[in-house]
């Protein structure tokens, strides 16, 4: 968004000048004038805020920073201190250095008017439609306090969760990306050195030696080939699945895959709910609520039926209509919802809903890794067994023919 320089009077006379973003001058001008200043000089800015340029080198902001962001802002707010100065207090505290440079900026903005919501969400990469519709509802019913405390608290749950789920996972990942690593390696380098004898003694040879030399021969001749094609299909993967098309496509496939499709519908369910329990109970609407959890349950599909719930609520309809229809949501789901839309307490039932998944979730996360690692072992433990099997047979029948 351009950036314009201005410098006005206000309304005592004082002239003041800064920075203020809008999609074009008379926008610029217009805000800057809702504000009682009277304009003396506006034009756009020749500098670029080192924030927009989004450099790797700087560092990302990630959710913990955030959390800590919010605890400390939470409790200069309880000790009555003015925006402005928490904002640029935090920042001194905070390790990250976009995040500080970011606080600055926001601080600097709501110092010549414009709200806390509106500055943050200058850096949506950052701070999410969720966290600024919380702020917004936040300064509207005069609970920021609160707010930030509540925003603390969903963030460090959402945090805890993928980290325990992230954590389930690497054991698994870890493992079958060695065994992908020493096969290649073996069937590249050490294979084709061992089975050189046994092509040159003339011997038959049996149906795993004869496959394992196939294979052997083909890593150690395609090798280079073989790594370039993983790259490009792994980049081409990720290209296709940022299109719509392609995202959509992607979406619908993995909900529905064996083992981690459920899993992943408990995700996407717990983020769901989660989001939109605390929107409501922050002051926000209900289509707007679901606008912003459109954008936040990271699936395709999903998106699409929430943004369809918008507007059945918007058309005066249940919010439960669309819902009812998926098979990928539990049929519980709508029914708690419907009964939270009468009774009037949606946001208590959609946390009820909320702890439920997400004990189901961790339920589901350690069932699956302790079925993986006995699959890995005997997966592990069949590839060493063919393969020793493959070369040690042939060698003892040459040996007793000798």
């Amino acid at each position: 968004m351009p950036r314009y320089d201005y410098r006005a009077n206000d309304s005592d006379g004082k002239t003041v000048s800064g920075i203020i973003e809008a999609p074009t001058v008379e926008l610029a001008t217009d805000t800057l004038k809702d504000k009682g200043l009277n304009i003396v000089s506006i034009q756009e800015s020749a500098k670029k805020s080192i924030l927009e340029l989004d450099l790797p080198f700087i560092g990302q902001v990630g959710v913990r920073d955030l959390v800590i962001f919010s605890r400390q802002f939470s409790v200069l707010m309880g000790a009555k201190v003015p925006i402005v100065s928490s904002l640029r207090t935090v920042a001194k505290q905070t390790m990250n250095k976009k995040l500080r440079e970011m606080l600055l900026d926001i601080a600097d903005e709501t110092e010549s008017g414009m709200s806390l919501s509106i500055g943050m969400a200058k850096y949506p990469k950052v701070f999410t439609g969720f966290f600024v519709n919380m702020i917004k509802s936040g300064e509207t019913t005069g609970r920021l306090e609160d707010v930030m405390n509540y925003l603390a608290d969903q963030m460090e749950r959402d945090f805890d969760l993928t980290a325990k789920i992230k954590g389930a996972m690497i054991y698994p990942i870890v493992v079958i990306f060695g065994l992908v690593v020493v096969g290649f390696i073996m069937m590249a380098y050490v294979v084709p050195k061992l089975t050189t004898v046994m092509k040159e003694s003339g011997t038959k040879l049996p149906w795993t030696t004869q496959g394992l030399i196939f294979v052997s021969d083909f890593t150690n001749h395609n090798a280079p080939s073989i790594i370039v094609f993983g790259i490009l299909v792994t980049v081409g993967m990720r290209w296709w699945t940022n299109t719509p098309s392609g995202r959509k496509i992607w979406d619908n496939v993995i909900l529905r895959a064996p083992v981690f499709g459920p899993m992943l519908q408990l995700i996407y369910l717990v983020r769901f709910t989660r989001s939109l329990s605390t929107l409501i109970s922050g002051g926000v609407d209900i289509p707007g609520s679901l606008e912003v959890c459109a954008d936040i349950v990271g699936n395709a599909r999903y998106k699409e039926k929430i943004l369809q719930t918008k507007k059945e609520v918007m058309d005066g309809n249940s919010i439960t209509v669309v819902f009812e229809q998926d098979p990928t949501i539990p049929k519980m789901v709508p029914q708690m919802m419907s009964v939270g839309e009468e009774s009037g307490r949606l946001s208590e039932v959609l946390e009820k809903l909320t702890s439920f998944y997400t004990r189901e979730l961790e339920n589901k996360v350690a069932n699956l890794v302790h079925a993986i690692e006995p699959m890995i072992m005997l997966v592990m433990g069949g590839a060493v067994g063919v393969m020793v099997a493959a070369i040690m047979m042939p060698m003892y029948s040459m040996a007793t023919s000798m």
